[in-house]
């Protein structure tokens, strides 16, 4: 069992002021007439831990000075803009009805509904156009072929990522078993942070290579065990602290860990998944140390 006493987060702080930097590169790339720019602005700009993009970088980092780092920094970018869109979306009055995010109004609190769910929708398409872009490239030309890998890992993952949340909308109320539960939030909550780790690693590995199936072994169990601690904090934290609505599942009758297996029970659960991720990350050696760091801040955050 992996120790969490001592976390180091620097490698998250340097990954989250990256992508603020290319976030903002990005956004301001594109001309969108207002409001809808400030409330793009908003979705996207108020912080975060911006997890996705360090799994991005950290991934790339098994192999250091590669020659598609380009690419890379656009994947980080895009899967962001994909998980904003979804939160803005998430948040609208027929989905969760939030006002609070990242200690701040939400989208449609502060846009209204019909700007926010126009944010949400241009995010979606600017996260492509991104991909497909020459943002951040230098001399060295990336390959189309990785960047249309690139497409498809985050296009799939993010049709996923919609059937997940269908699927949690209608296990509201009906505390579904664990099975019913994993499929939820693979397809919620882990295809978007695989998504993250695979754009990032068709960029340094060949298809055939091993390292491939253990990065996917890893996404796996680091995105559910990421939606088991989410769960916990929903019940053990403030809203100050987490940024959001606490106690938000249990108001709406939503099926949790939790509730479907005791606060210990998740606990203990969450702790299993991320031995499941260190262990397909000891493939990779010393190497890997940026994702176990990060793996290791994810099981111990407080929101």
């Amino acid at each position: 069992m992996t120790s969490i006493l001592q976390v180091n987060t620097e490698i998250l702080k340097q990954a989250q002021e990256q992508i603020r930097q290319d976030l903002k590169f990005a956004l301001d790339a594109f001309s969108l007439p207002e409001p809808l720019k400030s409330a793009v602005y908003h979705a996207v700009m108020l912080g975060g831990k911006r997890v996705r993009p360090a799994l991005c970088y950290a991934t790339s980092h098994l192999k250091p000075n590669h020659p598609h780092y380009a690419a890379v920094r656009r994947a980080a970018v895009a899967v962001e803009l994909i998980h904003c869109y979804s939160l803005a979306h998430d948040d609208l009055p027929c989905m969760d009805n939030d006002l609070i995010r990242r200690g701040q109004p939400t989208c449609h609190a502060a846009f209204g509904e019909d700007t926010a769910l126009l944010a949400g929708d241009v995010l979606q398409s600017m996260a492509f156009e991104v991909l497909g872009s020459r943002l951040f490239d230098t001399q060295v030309a990336v390959d189309a072929k990785i960047v249309l890998k690139q497409m498809q890992i985050l296009a799939t993952s993010s049709s996923k990522m919609v059937a997940g949340q269908v699927l949690d909308i209608q296990a509201e109320g009906k505390h579904v078993d664990q099975a019913a539960l994993e499929n939820i939030h693979r397809n919620k909550t882990g295809a978007l942070m695989q998504a993250a780790i695979m754009m990032a690693a068709v960029t340094v590995f060949e298809g055939t290579d091993q390292a491939i199936p253990k990065l996917r072994e890893f996404g796996q169990a680091i995105g559910l065990a990421f939606q088991v601690q989410d769960d916990i904090l929903d019940v053990i934290s403030d809203t100050e602290t987490l940024g959001k609505t606490a106690g938000k599942d249990e108001q709406v009758d939503k099926s949790t860990y939790p509730a479907l297996m005791g606060l210990q029970g998740a606990k203990n659960y969450a702790q299993q998944l991320h031995d499941q991720a260190f262990q397909a990350l000891a493939y990779f050696g010393d190497q890997a140390r940026e994702l176990n760091e990060i793996s290791t801040f994810l099981l111990s955050r407080k929101n």
